[in-house]
């Protein structure tokens, strides 16, 4: 029968599937890490990115490499005990730790204690600025880096 409910058109089904869906997907669960509710991973913004885009290039760029590359072995000594500059790229373990702490590291330097050499910028940039640089670097992470990252630092 043509017009009974029971039968509808296959066209209404799969808009009515397409719906239920999109609704699911909409309603998604949030993630929660150790008890934590994480918040979805927010969106790059462009302006601060062409920002920290800057501010990399001139205050880190000459260390860490212009396309966040890092100096060559970066993970080996020195002769001095210290370490070269590490990529900031999605090659290294800058994602693997929280916004806090490397914003500390670009405020104050790494810690001499494990062969860091970087200085700190505390004097030189706001907390906005190197907030620009983060998001920057950023950038180069894929986004299963960039969740664990936003991750890590929203616990």
């Amino acid at each position: 029968m043509p017009g009974h409910p029971a039968m509808a058109r296959p066209s209404t089904i799969l808009l009515l599937g397409f719906s239920i869906l999109l609704a699911a997907c909409a309603a998604q669960e949030p993630i929660v890490i150790q008890g934590t509710a994480v918040p979805p991973l927010p969106k790059l913004d462009a302006v601060r990115v062409k920002k920290g885009e800057r501010l990399y290039a001139q205050y880190c760029a000459s260390c860490h490499g212009v396309e966040l590359e890092g100096q060559p072995n970066w993970q080996q000594r020195q002769e001095d005990g210290s370490y070269p500059a590490p990529p900031q790229d999605s090659s290294s373990h800058t994602w693997h730790h929280p916004d806090e702490l490397l914003l500390e590291i670009i405020a104050n330097g790494g810690d001499p204690a494990f062969g860091l050499r970087m200085p700190g910028f505390e004097d030189q940039l706001s907390e906005d600025e190197m907030r620009a640089i983060l998001e920057y670097m950023k950038s180069y992470w894929d986004t299963e880096q960039r969740e664990f990252q936003w991750w890590i630092s929203a616990r």
